[in-house]
């Protein structure tokens, strides 16, 4: 005797389980984050040449490849809202953890840029406008932090939101060390202060993005989210009333901010009666934020699984 449970995040809108905060459909954060971020690439890159800092030019090649991942993250959040259709039943909320990814990879490669760029000033420095570039890259911290600080909310609930925290975070951070280095090349003329300072700051920006980076791929390859407590769960499922076993558990990531699981749930007095399998579903979702749980009730392992 078998029973199928699904459940979905509309049905239990006042959850208790409150891990999974995420920017909705609309989200003004991303329109002002990339307005901004324009902003700051276009002053950074006209100072840039002014004063003749490959630094702030860098810095705005940065800026702009967080615009490109704001767009990637905000279409992606869109694309989740979409509701599920045709061949894809389980809609578009993958599109979030791909965005995560690609977001990662541009981080890795930004940095790889910046780091070639700093070597090549440390044995060809060339002399820099330092109280322009000092100016300039103030803007840049005030602007940047102030769009972290807008995503600092949900970060860690969502993959996409984390992303451009570090994004942001570390655009502040490398405007920072610009101006720390600039300040210094102005009181002491050595010009290797400020390739230094940059790969420092680049280093401070790969030890986070390799987490988010791997995290990302473990979601794409549907891997269990972090936040799902596999033990917890099938020890729940386990000690639940009647229950003897539990297999063929599956936990994976539908996007970055919704989990589904699937399992086999061996009862041998059940009935048929809906009622048990639907608040098994209801509790995981209040319980562990498992919000697409489909449950398979079976009276003998041996009934659907005879080869097991």
């Amino acid at each position: 005797m078998t029973a199928h449970a699904h459940t979905h995040d509309h049905d239990h809108a006042g959850s208790s389980h409150t891990g999974h905060a995420h920017p909705q459909v609309g989200d003004p954060r991303y329109g002002l984050a990339i307005g901004l971020n324009l902003l700051i690439v276009l002053i950074e890159a006209g100072g840039g040449f002014y004063a003749n800092s490959t630094a702030l030019i860098a810095d705005a090649g940065h800026n702009l490849s967080d615009v490109l991942g704001l767009v990637l993250a905000g279409g992606a959040t869109w694309l989740a809202r979409r509701p599920a259709k045709g061949r894809r039943t389980y809609g578009f909320g993958k599109a979030t953890v791909l965005a995560a990814v690609a977001n990662g990879v541009v981080l890795v490669f930004v940095s790889g840029a910046i780091a070639i760029e700093a070597a090549h000033r440390l044995f060809a420095p060339e002399p820099v406008g330092s109280v322009v570039v000092m100016g300039t890259a103030a803007v840049g911290v005030v602007v940047n932090g102030l769009t972290a600080l807008m995503f600092m909310r949900g970060r860690g609930g969502d993959l996409n939101v984390r992303g451009v925290f570090l994004h942001m975070a570390g655009d502040a951070a490398i405007s920072v060390g610009v101006i720390v280095a600039a300040g210094l090349m102005l009181l002491t003329g050595l010009t290797w202060l400020d390739p230094l300072a940059s790969l420092l700051v680049v280093g401070v920006i790969l030890a986070g993005t390799w987490g988010l980076l791997r995290e990302a791929i473990d979601l794409a390859m549907d891997a269990a989210p972090p936040g799902a407590d596999l033990d917890s769960i099938q020890a729940f499922l386990t000690g639940s009333a009647g229950v003897t076993e539990v297999h063929d558990l599956h936990v994976w990531a539908m996007s970055t901010t919704e989990m589904a699981l699937t399992a086999h749930v061996v009862r041998p007095e059940h009935n048929g009666d809906d009622s048990f399998r639907a608040g098994l579903a209801h509790a995981l979702q209040d319980r562990f934020g498992v919000r697409h749980a489909t449950l398979q009730i079976e009276q003998s392992r041996d009934d659907h699984c005879p080869d097991c």
